[in-house]
């Protein structure tokens, strides 16, 4: 399979989610349209995107949750475990670790990293917190592959120049700051600053 478009993977992992609370509730099928209702989209692009997976519904009955869950998964989940970092153990750091762990078995979030002593090697860490002196260590004797970055706006970019150059091949920035990256390594950008804003002007008009 190609490639698949950007906000067709979003748009499927967010469907997953939606199928997995579906199952919690009882439900075995369900149609385009209430898929669509419940992403505020078109039933339209709901069966485009899961055409461009491969997959049909049953006729009368709709999607079936469970095999529709499995051929998403089949298309976005990793081929293997990927070892995940957070590089920045603050409060944001710490309370995207707390949502993270046990979510998804193929990401897995094993090493966190930080400048702060008392953050180091602290037993209340729901993972192992580093010093940043050993993040090229970490992440080559841990073979991690994707961080998740969190520090100060002033040492985003720097921060990024030094995972790249340790190995690291994805980038989930929640930093203020837009980082530059090479081709070779892709980069999420987090803005929350820019979708409140967004929120605050639709508020407004």
């Amino acid at each position: 399979m190609k490639y698949l478009p950007e906000k067709t993977i979003e748009r499927l992992s967010e469907y997953r989610r939606t199928l997995y609370r579906c199952l919690d509730e009882g439900k075995t099928h369900i149609f385009s349209h209430e898929l669509a209702d419940l992403h505020n989209i078109t039933a339209v692009q709901v069966r485009r995107d899961i055409m461009f997976i491969g997959y049909t519904s049953q006729g009368r009955k709709g999607y079936g949750i469970s095999e529709l869950i499995s051929v998403i998964s089949g298309i976005i989940d990793p081929d293997e475990i990927l070892n995940l970092a957070v590089v920045g153990y603050g409060n944001l750091g710490r309370a995207i670790t707390s949502y993270l762990l046990q979510k998804r078995p193929l990401l897995n979030l094993i090493a966190a990293f930080d400048i702060d002593p008392k953050k180091i090697g602290a037993s209340s860490s729901v993972i192992p917190c580093f010093s940043i002196e050993r993040l090229r260590e970490i992440i080559h004797t841990q073979n991690i592959s994707v961080a998740l970055l969190t520090v100060p706006a002033e040492a985003a970019q720097q921060m990024a120049k030094v995972l790249i150059s340790s190995g690291i091949k994805g980038i989930l920035n929640f930093t203020t700051v837009n980082l530059n990256v090479p081709e070779e390594v892709y980069l999420e950008e987090y803005d929350m600053i820019t979708s409140l804003e967004k929120v605050a002007y639709f508020v407004k008009n």
